[in-house]
């Protein structure tokens, strides 16, 4: 079992991602966006954990969820908030945001990323401006894998790595002067966590698309065990592959066909039949993978459908038989150790 600290030890088994609060593909009315909230408060066996970010909506996720607390009265001290910091709200000067076009619908507002010192702080705080009553006690740096990915050439990312870790110089500063509780970091390219771990003693730390039942590499996996060492928690996101493992046709956010990806479908119909004999849904599957490995603590889950969340709940709790997982290793469809 993995050494965790006090402040990894606080997460809880599900924390609710806010994406949709800010308008991510489809536009939900504030009624929709206030259930929402309601199902995750009601829901939660314990203080409900928010994920949000200022990237979310330009910020309409911060805004749509201080709403939603609220509308239903609920305390500052009821509830926790993560917000991961390196984008910051600015005006809207052309017809659609300038960030991730298309992906966002209806904003008010346009984001430009900050990764700095003086720029997370400037994030933090507009954050928790937002926010209005309540605050971001939980922080991040958002996408840092992105940040290096835009780099022209050698000096320019070397110049980058620099600000990411003078950002963390920042954050590590809030954190020791009690303002934050915890400090992490969340990426898709997890390569960035282990060269941020290298450097910076983090709380914890958010996968995405990387610790799926159809992905799990390696280097991956061996990350995992160095962040245990180092007594850093693990939460994993984006567990379902973008929704491809469950029936979409995104995969990791790109929508792909069987044509063009066969060996993915082949692997998903495999995927299918093993869980409809062993009588368990893929959903319980993808999410109980995460917690094969002592190191990931809790899961995170958003979703559009306030009648959801309370499923999403259940399903950290789901028992999946152990010859389930044998099977799986047997088929060739996962590769870990199995204990």
């Amino acid at each position: 079992m993995s050494k965790l600290t006090s402040a990894s030890k606080t997460m809880p088994k599900i924390i609710f991602g806010t994406s949709s609060l800010g308008n991510l593909f489809v536009e939900l009315d504030s009624e929709v966006k206030r259930q929402l909230v309601q199902a995750a408060v009601e829901a939660s066996p314990e203080i409900p954990l928010f994920d949000s970010a200022g990237k979310y909506g330009a910020g309409l996720a911060l805004e749509s969820l201080a709403a939603g607390l609220k509308a239903l009265n609920v305390s500052p001290d009821a509830v926790r908030i993560s917000n991961k910091l390196g984008w910051k709200r600015v005006p809207l000067t052309s017809d659609e945001p300038t960030f991730e076009p298309g992906a966002w619908i209806n904003l008010k507002h346009d984001a430009i990323q900050d990764i700095s010192y003086q720029g997370i702080l400037d994030c933090y705080q507009q954050g928790n401006d937002l926010l209005g009553d309540y605050e971001a006690k939980i922080v991040s740096i958002h996408d840092p894998d992105e940040y290096l990915a835009g780099a022209k050439d050698e000096i320019d990312l070397t110049k980058r790595k620099q600000d990411i870790l003078d950002a963390y110089k920042a954050l590590m500063e809030l954190r020791d002067a009690g303002k934050v509780e915890s400090v992490g970091v969340g990426a898709k390219d997890v390569s960035v966590i282990d060269f941020i771990s290298d450097h910076i003693q983090l709380d914890w730390a958010m996968f995405a698309c990387s610790i799926t039942p159809y992905t799990h590499n390696a280097s991956t996996l061996a990350l995992l065990k160095k962040l245990g060492k180092q007594g850093v928690s693990v939460i994993n996101s984006a567990v379902f592959n973008a929704g491809f493992l469950i029936g979409s046709d995104n995969f990791d956010y790109k929508t792909i066909t069987r044509d063009s990806h066969e060996a993915e479908f082949v692997w998903r119909d495999q995927f299918n039949i093993l869980c409809a004999e062993f009588n368990v849904k893929p959903a319980e599957v993808c999410v109980q993978f995460s917690f094969l490995f002592d190191e990931i603590v809790s899961v995170a889950l958003n979703s559009s459908s306030p009648k959801r969340v309370k499923g999403n709940v259940s399903l950290v709790e789901a028992k999946i038989p152990y010859a389930f997982w044998q099977a799986m290793k047997d088929a060739g469809l996962i590769s870990i150790e199995l204990s």
